[in-house]
């Protein structure tokens, strides 16, 4: 006998078994469908969520670290490494402190390409740059022939173009290997200091070195205190050693060029203490270098870079020393050489924005002409 479909489906219905499979899908289904709201709102749920505490609002989420944020990161550590040949601030909040060194390294890139981006030279009938320096002189370094002069015997602040004639006199006396021990004395020269302590320990050809490369106040103090037992008899001697170079016209009353009533130079008398620090073999090896590593007597090592920028941006520059106070003005004194020729550059009085210009182009001419 035929059973109708009817008969079949009640017969499966009332299956037990069946039942239960019946009741376990609609419960899965239930489950799948109560999770699709969750998932789909996961991202509102993350941004309104709960902080520790009981905090309502905005969760900020965990950012990844890219190689751009690490380096970011390892450039403000160079810049606070930097600080320590400048004084020492009062030690401010780590979100201000980092707003601050992001700043500064906007300016300084902005400052960086302003001067990188070479502007028209204009030159005189004679085919010679002009120049913006307020006193300028080119010279034959080993003749010491006078190529080119604008005002050179205004009397002008040197700033730290004089350290030239503190090397010169430390280099002349010998014995770089000697030890140095700084005193407290030393380290009052404010606002450019390498931060040598007093106490420490250092062999004088590495002072001189840094000296001429990063240009510190107070490792000019040291040499000079070490040289002289004192800052005025140093200053007696530099006043000396420019006498007898043919500086007459000059008069030095401290080793790094700060501003003191009394002080002053010219571009002539420092071309001359410049040609004479050029024919010295010790400070010629030194003012080529574009940087170099600076041991502290606790053992930490710092990587001194040359303030000197034509080192890096002229292959036939080889030294010499720049200078700036706010009397004085940027000043720079270069030197440059090619097969048959050396000449050195001293401009005085110029603006940030033409002393590199300047000074290159006067290079340039006075190599080639």
């Amino acid at each position: 006998m035929r059973r109708s479909p009817c008969v079949s489906e009640r017969f499966v219905a009332n299956f037990r078994p069946m039942k239960l499979l019946r009741r376990w899908l609609w419960l899965l289904c239930v489950l799948i469908l109560a999770s699709v709201p969750n998932v789909w709102g996961q991202d509102a749920t993350d941004s309104e969520g709960v902080r520790p505490g009981g905090i309502s609002g905005p969760v900020r989420k965990a950012k990844a670290v890219s190689a751009k944020d690490k380096h970011a990161k390892a450039s403000s550590s160079d810049d606070q490494q930097d600080a320590d040949a400048e004084p020492t601030p009062t030690r401010k909040s780590k979100t201000s402190k980092s707003t601050h060194t992001r700043s500064h390294r906007a300016r300084v890139k902005s400052k960086e390409t302003l001067e990188t981006i070479p502007a028209p030279t204009e030159f005189t009938p004679e085919g010679i740059p002009r120049t913006s320096a307020a006193s300028v002189i080119v010279v034959d370094a080993n003749s010491g022939k006078t190529l080119y002069e604008k005002n050179p015997d205004q009397f002008r602040a040197p700033a730290s173009t004089q350290k030239l004639l503190t090397a010169l006199i430390v280099a002349e006396s010998g014995f770089l290997d000697r030890q140095v021990t700084v005193q407290p004395t030393d380290t009052m020269a404010e606002p450019v200091k390498l931060n040598i302590k007093a106490g420490d320990t250092y062999q004088r050809i590495d002072l001189l070195r840094a000296l001429l490369v990063k240009s510190p106040n107070d490792v000019a103090r040291c040499l000079a205190r070490d040289n002289a037992g004192s800052i005025e008899a140093f200053a007696e001697v530099m006043n000396r050693r420019a006498q007898q170079l043919g500086a007459v016209h000059s008069h030095f009353m401290n080793p790094n060029g700060l501003p003191i009533p009394g002080q002053y130079s010219t571009a002539r008398d420092l071309s001359l203490i410049a040609r004479a620090a050029y024919a010295n073999p010790t400070i010629r090896s030194i003012v080529c270098l574009p940087q170099l590593v600076f041991r502290f007597a606790n053992g930490r090592t710092r990587e001194l870079e040359n303030t000197n920028k034509l080192l890096r941006r002229l292959p036939y520059c080889n030294g010499m020393k720049t200078g700036y106070t706010d009397s004085a003005g940027k000043c720079l004194i270069a030197s440059g050489t090619r097969p048959g020729r050396d000449v050195i550059v001293v401009v005085l009085g110029d603006t940030s924005s033409r002393v590199w210009r300047d000074a290159s182009a006067l290079l340039s001419w006075s190599l080639w002409m």
